[in-house]
């Protein structure tokens, strides 16, 4: 929550007029708790799991451009889903990234604010965020790397990481499709990042939904 009650105020802390985005953010932050704000995660990432994979999905559905998609795919001989498995596989992870990353995100935020993630003025600047996305890019792939080895060996595949393989011809719907462990050991590289580069809770966010989107493209076959 914003410690300004008017954006005249705001305007005299910064010791500058806002910008046209500050002055949407001071609008829309100014009385939402810092709680909430860091909550909008969760809504966030089941908003780009819906949209993000629904182009693919129709042209997988519609017969009639399978012809069409059929020699972009990585198995083109694979059995294509039918409406039923792809519903199956949205509910699923839906159901999973909701329970999981909500109560994640309830019990995280002391962490988010120990580590210092921001929610007030000022924005941060295209140059900054940039920065911060190269940073947390490079950490969240070496670490998910690593995890994801881990998660390979005998122990790791028969316990938890055999649920992501249940679709061995993947699509984008499948990407976070996975047991309820794995969503929280690979939120860890996610958010190692931001823990050692703290950004604002607006670049949070874009971090979160690039990530998404880059495993949904992954995942899409």
């Amino acid at each position: 929550m914003l410690p300004y009650k008017t954006a005249a105020e705001a305007e005299a802390a910064l010791g500058r007029a806002m910008t046209g985005a500050e002055t949407a953010w001071f609008s829309y932050s100014a009385s939402v708790p810092d709680h909430v704000l860091y909550c909008h995660n969760v809504a966030i990432l089941l908003l780009v799991y819906t949209l993000a994979p629904l182009p693919l999905a129709l042209l997988d559905l519609l017969s009639a451009q399978r012809a069409v998609t059929s020699p972009l795919k990585l198995q083109p001989r694979a059995p294509r889903l039918s409406p039923a498995d792809f519903l199956r596989c949205y509910l699923d992870t839906a159901r999973v990234l909701l329970l999981t990353v909500g109560m994640l995100s309830i019990v995280s935020f002391p962490v988010v604010k120990m580590v210092g993630i921001r929610t007030g003025l000022p924005l941060p600047s295209l140059g900054e965020a940039s920065a911060q996305m190269a940073v947390y890019l490079l950490v969240e792939d070496y670490l998910g790397y690593w995890i994801h080895r881990l998660l390979h060996t005998k122990w790791g595949y028969e316990k938890i990481h055999r649920v992501h393989h249940e679709f061995t011809a993947p699509v984008g719907y499948a990407a976070p499709y996975a047991h309820w462990a794995e969503v929280l050991i690979l939120g860890v590289p996610s958010f190692t990042g931001p823990a050692i580069v703290p950004c604002h809770i607006t670049t949070l966010w874009f971090w979160f939904v690039v990530r998404h989107i880059e495993a949904i493209e992954i995942h899409s076959g």
